[in-house]
């Protein structure tokens, strides 16, 4: 039975759960608050000591730590990367990364009970571009992760099945995707409350990453903007 910190910081949300045999057993959520700009990098370090406290545990007790991997915010993930591989050298254990669409899938398939036959994760890109792939109900990948732009011929090969859309990129695309067949569910985002299975499995599997090396996958490049306001 593996014990393991799970960290989830790619979009506004920022969580952080242990997970015992890929069960969730201690669980910390910030929701989106536009008042507090830097609110990651400020309760990311109070909800990992929160979670280890309230399971009596120590950072070396655990057998790994996963972090949600991106595709996401650019700076949410390199704060959740820096935290982890800090902590995995610290404590010299695993470090393990979980795909941020799966973990939006993961909560729409524990949180829509009717039937359907995939689920379309997606995150929020610029205008009408999302991250986004194709799973079925047992999570498994069913299309590589891209950057795709939504019009009303997107997903028109899946007509006749019935979809999941969930997600923080779901909504912009309810209107032009409109088919019976298509569900959009609302408050579906990636939460470490439901890393548990996914970094469960690729702990048996040894899938981990290089504590050196190992970058999240942002997808596309970081491009940094200059203020056009004077500096005079």
């Amino acid at each position: 039975m593996a014990r393991i910190l799970n960290i989830e910081t790619s979009t506004d949300y920022c969580s952080v759960s242990i997970s015992n045999d890929g069960k969730c057993t201690n669980f910390r959520l910030m929701q989106p608050d536009n008042t507090r700009k830097a609110a990651h990098s400020e309760m990311l370090a109070v909800f990992v000591k929160e979670v280890i406290d309230e399971a009596k545990l120590k950072v070396s007790d655990l057998d790994a730590i996963a972090l949600s991997g991106g595709p996401g915010s650019y700076t949410g993930l390199r704060i959740g990367a820096s935290t982890s591989k800090g902590l995995c050298f610290g404590g010299n254990i695993p470090l393990i990364s979980v795909n941020t669409l799966l973990i939006i899938a993961a909560m729409a398939k524990a949180k829509y009970n009717a039937e359907y036959d995939l689920i379309v994760p997606m995150i929020d890109a610029r205008r009408m571009e999302v991250y986004t792939m194709t799973t079925d109900s047992k999570l498994t990948n069913l299309s590589e992760v891209e950057a795709k732009i939504i019009t009303e011929e997107s997903f028109s090969e899946h007509k006749g099945q019935k979809l999941l859309f969930c997600g923080n990129g779901a909504p912009k695309c309810k209107e032009i995707l409109a088919c019976e067949d298509f569900t959009f569910l609302d408050n579906i985002y990636p939460s470490a409350e439901f890393m548990g299975e996914l970094a469960e499995a690729a702990f048996l599997a040894d899938n981990f990453e290089d504590l050196v090396y190992y970058e999240p996958f942002y997808l596309k490049e970081f491009i940094a903007t200059t203020s056009k306001k004077s500096l005079f």
